[in-house]
């Protein structure tokens, strides 16, 4: 077989083969790091061991915990009174853009920016987000393919960013959240399955096999109104039980999970029926469907930061946002509170891009203050958010796992605060920010 392959054809599936044998053999051959601090957690305990140690060779963890030997010849980091954590996790961004105070502007932008401008002006985000400590974030959602572009970019080492899960277009009805302007039909084109739009059952379907051929890692669907469109109610179920079905089993078939946008209670019901993976934001959600998601073991991504966000600029919105946002972030504590009550498994999202890309690490004294425990809020973004993205490899501070590690000053369990700006960030091996 190999006599009929051409030689051009050849070079390119044996050169990049090659290149990346060649960067393994580089990276086993530098001399350990030695990572030493009054601390460590461990992404799934309660408690900090002291001292913490962490040994990293070859890209991978050799060894974690308290007595550990240093190998001969390594490099030795002391960072003193700090604590050394997992590399953390974000399930809920969007890396490919960023919003101002001024709405109308970015509305204007996002027609104006072409997409190589967006991708290009999406690098600082991408390393604002890695220099805050997340080494890993769920991309769920973005146009013209430019976060696929991002997430390969990175993965080949050519641009500086965290390791990214990409859903593509979210899904979503003609009308719903994802759906964008109500356009003169006769100056656009109405979008269809292939941009995530879809009505009945199997172009829902036809919605998640291009979603998956374009490069998605995961799912996104929008089976509720939103806050920052203008036309559709922030609690209103946008897609049916059938449509919903049609998107989780389509997904799960191929081996992705489905993260489904929902404020309203209504429709989180419905794709709690379906089996999604994950509830974003959730602001409405009663206790019943709560507890639901406890017995079905689906993840809350409570999405604090973009109600903070919002709601500090919140006037400068056009009324029918305005009014959404603050029937939202009013529903979202006393739901919050119930979820922690209740017992359902919670992973860390921020909704980056409605805030600041690299103030991420802000979303924990959002859970602290309405009642979560400091080492359930790092757990949220290190083991339980791995576990929700389906990553095996990172997540704890583990022999022979990545070696994705982070360090922050102080202690978190007793000022969670810390957790706002790193002192040091290694991904895989090499480190991004070093004190």
């Amino acid at each position: 077989m190999l006599s009929r392959v051409s030689a051009p054809l050849l070079a390119l599936v044996l050169v990049p083969l090659a290149s990346a044998a060649s960067a393994a053999e580089e990276k086993a051959a530098e001399p350990a790091i030695v990572l030493r601090a009054a601390h460590l957690f461990d992404g799934t305990s309660e408690k900090l061991v002291s001292p913490g140690v962490v040994v990293v060779a070859g890209g991978r963890i050799v060894a974690a915990g308290t007595a550990v030997p240093t190998p001969d010849g390594a490099k030795v980091i002391d960072l003193g009174d700090a604590t050394l954590l997992p590399g953390l996790m974000d399930a809920h961004v969007h890396l490919t853009g960023e919003s101002t105070d001024n709405f109308y502007r970015d509305l204007a932008n996002g027609f104006l920016q072409l997409p190589p401008e967006r991708a290009l002006r999406a690098l600082p985000y991408a390393k604002r987000t890695l220099e805050a400590g997340f080494t890993t974030v769920r991309n769920v959602g973005a146009d013209d393919y430019v976060d696929v572009g991002l997430r390969n970019a990175i993965a080949e080492g050519i641009v500086e960013g965290p390791r990214m899960l990409v859903a593509v277009h979210a899904i979503g009805s003609t009308g719903g959240h994802g759906d964008g302007l109500a356009l003169d039909p006769h100056f656009a084109a109405q979008p269809g399955p292939i941009n995530g739009v879809c009505n009945g059952a199997e172009e829902c379907r036809a919605a998640v096999r291009f979603q998956i051929k374009y490069g998605a890692d995961v799912i996104k669907v929008m089976p509720s109104g939103g806050v920052l469109s203008l036309t559709d109610p922030v609690d209103a179920p946008e897609m049916t039980q059938a449509e919903m079905e049609a998107v989780v089993s389509e997904a799960h078939s191929w081996g992705r999970k489905v993260a489904a946008h929902c404020h309203g209670d209504a429709a989180a019901k419905i794709a709690i029926s379906a089996g999604v993976d994950s509830i974003e934001h959730g602001s409405f959600l009663q206790s019943d469907t709560l507890a639901q998601m406890k017995r079905k073991g689906i993840y809350l991504v409570p999405t604090l930061l973009a109600g903070d966000t919002v709601m500090a600029k919140v006037d400068k919105f056009p009324p029918a946002i305005a009014n959404k946002a603050r029937a939202a972030v009013a529903g979202r504590s006393d739901m919050f509170k119930n979820a922690l009550r209740l017992g359902v498994p919670i992973a860390f999202g921020t909704d980056s891009a409605v805030s600041r890309h690299g103030d991420n690490g802000r979303e924990f004294a959002l859970m602290t203050g309405l009642g979560m425990t400091p080492s359930a809020a790092l757990r949220s973004a290190t083991s339980a958010a791995a576990d929700l993205l389906g990553l095996a490899d990172v997540g704890t501070l583990q022999k022979g796992k990545t070696a994705d590690v982070v360090a922050v000053r102080g202690n978190p369990l007793t000022d969670i605060h810390v957790m706002e700006k790193p002192v040091l960030v290694m991904k895989e091996g090499k480190l991004y920010v070093e004190p």
